[in-house]
């Protein structure tokens, strides 16, 4: 097919609905809009001054303050409130929503709101947890490649249904993150481990310092970037750890085996040697990404239909138009099509590219 007249893709799900437009619900709708997931993304919100930053800054596509009976069309809702808010706005939704609509979440504890929407009827909800944020909240702060490359665990119980669970994992993939299943108590204790337990002990040291002006004087980059995680919000945080204290108690009782074994090792330097070395050998081993190096793009994304040369004719109508494309991926393919990502040098050439590609047929969204 040539690219006059291109059928556009059918998008994963018709309207999606973001309940609480943050960090991370943001960047969830920035990640269905350009990546085309979704034909109408709908922000819920109790906060006016909310609603209005992500609808000027193009994050939805239109805002709701309220849940109602316009629930009833949505085909994917993502409860995106912060951690002690979550079981509340489910109770809240679950009497609007559609039976047949994908549900999930991204809250860092699963074993509570799992319970809670088996409780409240709500068939099709997978729970998950996208394992990325910053220290900088708010639907300001909100990127699609916030999730890219993240991993994004999915946690059904024993009554989740097959169907609803193989969309959630192609929801994930198709934002770019990589889904990983597991029981929801499984997740609350890993994480009890690898986030809840680090950010106490994070506490720990910086009441420590805090106690001293000598300690303040001294702690520096090192110090810094060991107790990082203190510095995230801190009612959030507090709300984080208390609705996971079942495992994180439990976590809490190792490491304080941890440390005395380091402390008796104290006498044993071969000992302390040896723990030092498999210190360095895990921490060495440990993934590397790089998000805040990339360098500022320019996109255009497209959608383009499942059928030959659908990329060659994107690039040849830029390229006879004198439009250079500086970078391009194929961000994801279906059976009735899929999005390229065109990165290109500036504003002005997003502008350019959607008018030359939009004037061909195809549909395009863009980001600066």
């Amino acid at each position: 097919m040539s690219a006059a007249s291109p059928s556009a893709p059918g998008p994963l799900f018709e309207t999606a609905v973001v309940a609480g437009v943050g960090l991370i619900g943001g960047s969830v709708a920035l990640g269905l809009r350009q990546r085309l997931l979704a034909r109408r993304v709908i922000g819920l919100d109790a906060s006016p001054e909310v609603l209005r930053e992500a609808e000027a800054l193009g994050v939805v596509d239109e805002v709701r303050a309220a849940p109602g009976e316009w629930l009833r069309g949505a085909d994917l809702v993502v409860l995106a409130a912060p951690m002690r808010a979550l079981a509340p706005l489910a109770r809240e939704l679950a009497p609007f929503l559609n039976q047949a609509a994908l549900v999930t979440d991204v809250g860092s504890v699963k074993g509570g709101i799992a319970a809670e929407m088996e409780r409240l009827g709500v068939r099709h909800f997978v729970a998950g947890h996208p394992m990325a944020g910053s220290e900088r909240g708010g639907v300001t702060h909100a990127r699609a490649a916030l999730l890219e490359n993240a991993v994004w665990v999915l946690t059904p119980t024993d009554h989740t249904p097959l169907t609803a669970l193989s969309k959630a994992r192609t929801l994930v993939e198709e934002l770019g993150a990589a889904p990983v299943v597991m029981p929801p108590d499984a997740h609350d204790a890993l994480v009890a481990t690898i986030s809840h337990l680090p950010y106490l002990a994070s506490l720990a040291l910086t009441h420590m310092v805090a106690r001293d002006e000598r300690l303040s004087l001294l702690a520096a980059g090192g110090f810094r970037d060991l107790t990082r995680v203190a510095s995230g919000d801190p009612r959030m945080s507090r709300d984080m750890v208390v609705e996971n204290k079942g495992a994180l108690r439990e976590a809490l009782t190792r490491f304080r085996r941890q440390l005395e074994r380091l402390e008796a090792d104290l006498d044993e330097p071969e000992e302390l040697l040896e723990a030092a070395r498999e210190g360095k050998r895990t921490r060495d081993s440990l993934p590397i990404v790089r998000r805040s190096l990339l360098p500022q793009r320019h996109d255009l994304v497209v959608a383009v239909p499942d059928k030959p040369n659908q990329i060659g004719a994107v690039t040849q109508a830029l390229g006879a138009a004198g439009v250079n494309i500086k970078d391009i991926e194929v961000l994801a393919i279906r059976e009735d099509g899929g999005a390229i990502r065109l990165g290109l040098e500036t504003p002005e050439d997003v502008a350019s590219a959607a008018a030359i590609l939009q004037t061909a047929g195809f549909e395009v969204r863009g980001r600066a």
